[in-house]
């Protein structure tokens, strides 16, 4: 395997979008043993609830700190080491003897998983060509949306007979990847950008960078998109609660409820995986405009809010062996997909809201690419992963709380229903702020190009890029006014 040949590269990105998978895991194991391990700690459901929103701010804040590191200094030991840190805590989650303990190894946990998102990020775009970015980051953001699907299946098929498994099994598969890590190409900073072919680029982020990486407007927009963004997707973290209270609704014992609740969960969500054609299509239209990215993401989570709605009313006849094995149970849920017309009709509603709600993902991840020059994106991203675990866990929380609070005028499964739809509206702000980013994303695009091309032709007697402060002012400059070197 030749160092940083086509061999070693693609063996680097698939230990990447391993690493991105694994950190989605170790979050989506928990919601469906909510009531397990409330249960074992005697402790309600909220209590435990509470667990995952904690994990989704404190990742989402650790990872400014992460992502500023990486942008500074070697990228992979910064990695290495928040790989360890979640493995560490997601394995302590497993074997806590009380709430406390649990709440405790959450918290490690998410101190760690902040590391892998915001740093892979970095690395992943300088792999990518700007004409490919979105089908790519279609794959990277599949990745964390099939681990989040994993962790779902684990936490309902391992756990519905001892909740510790997932948590250990998910900490050994973590430990497997970290030592594939080992063995990874430790990509050049800037490798993929046409602008510096040649040249080796020395530039790295500094403290007084933040108001050039604001002065950007798209930034300002793909930011503050997650916010609302995600107090709808973190809602859905609740579905395999929606349809296990259905279950029970038509009679199952709790047992098989949690994991026709996993399973139809797991199920439903599949449409995440034509994200690739949000990405396809987001290439191609930028090819005709540089808004092309922006408006495929805003046209598709505003077109997705009908079919979501929708999707928490179509009634379900679930018809499964109650008590039996975990493997009769999944191949029943398999075959009512075939044999109820109403659960097919939910999946094919399911698979087309997701589809379109997919398209935010790799647009996102591309455009962060597309605006920034490459010392700027772990950063970047990790702003923009704060205001999503903001909102994440904000979506969460307050769904939880809905819950309870409609179940007095509607009994369960009805209530998790109406507060799920309810939700779904925090997409129209998300379809906004992509309409006003596709305003402002030519000219941050020609003001980064314009930048790159600065510094690489003032480029030291080297080949360096970034030694000369000249250089560098003059590339901050350019960011900041690109007419300034037209």
């Amino acid at each position: 395997m030749g160092r940083g040949g086509t061999v070693h590269r693609g063996y680097s990105v698939a230990v990447f979008v391993i690493l991105a998978s694994l950190d989605n895991v170790a979050i989506g194991i928990v919601p469906p043993l909510y009531g397990s391990i409330g249960d074992a700690f005697g402790v309600g459901e909220a209590r435990i609830a509470l667990a995952t929103t904690t994990m989704f701010l404190i990742s989402a804040v650790a990872a400014i700190g992460w992502a500023y590191a990486g942008d500074r200094t070697d990228r992979k030991p910064v990695l290495l080491i928040g790989t360890l840190i979640w493995v560490a805590g997601t394995a302590w989650s497993g074997l806590a003897d009380g709430y406390p303990a649990f709440l405790l190894a959450q918290v490690i946990a998410a101190f760690g998983l902040g590391a892998v998102a915001s740093v892979s990020f970095s690395v992943v775009s300088d792999l990518i060509s700007p004409r490919r970015r979105g089908l790519v980051m279609s794959f990277w953001g599949l990745s964390q949306g099939l681990g989040t699907l994993a962790g779902t299946l684990t936490g309902g098929i391992l756990g519905h007979t001892d909740w510790r498994e997932p948590f250990l099994v998910t900490a050994a598969a973590g430990l497997v990847a970290t030592v594939l890590y080992l063995f990874t190409y430790n990509v050049p900073r800037g490798e993929s950008q046409p602008e510096l072919a040649g040249v080796e680029y020395d530039e790295r982020i500094h403290h007084d960078h933040l108001p050039i990486i604001l002065g950007r407007r798209t930034n300002v927009w793909l930011i503050l998109q997650g916010g609302t963004a995600q107090i709808a997707f973190g809602s859905l973290v609740w579905l395999p609660v929606l349809f296990r209270a259905r279950a029970e609704d038509q009679g199952y014992s709790t047992g098989t409820a949690v994991l026709v609740g996993s399973a139809f969960a797991t199920i439903f969500q599949l449409g995440a995986a034509l994200s690739i054609l949000g990405g396809l299509a987001g290439d191609r239209l930028q090819r005709r405009t540089p808004r092309g990215r922006a408006l495929v993401a805003a046209v598709g989570v505003l077109a997705a809010v009908p079919f979501y709605v929708v999707l928490f009313f179509v009634p379900m006849t679930i018809t499964v062996p109650d008590g039996a094995g975990t493997g009769a149970v999944i191949r029943g849920v398999l075959d009512n997909v075939v044999t109820e017309p109403t659960v097919a009709a939910c999946l094919g509603i399911a698979v087309f809201a997701l589809m379109l709600t997919s398209a935010n993902s790799p647009n996102w991840f591309a455009m962060i690419a597309d605006v920034n020059p490459p010392e700027h994106r772990g950063t970047v991203y990790s702003l923009g992963n704060l205001v999503n675990g903001v909102g994440r866990a904000g979506g969460n929380a307050l769904v939880g709380v809905a819950f309870q609070r409609l179940s007095g005028a509607f009994p369960p499964p009805l209530n998790y229903a109406v507060g799920l739809a309810a939700f779904q509206f925090f997409f129209i702000p998300t379809g906004v702020m992509y309409w006003l980013a596709s305003r402002t994303v030519a000219a941050d695009m020609a003001g980064t190009h314009a930048a790159l091309l600065a510094k690489a032709s003032a480029k030291g007697p080297d080949g360096h890029v970034g030694g000369d402060p000249a250089v560098v002012a003059e590339g901050l400059a350019a960011q900041q006014d690109p007419d300034a070197i037209r």
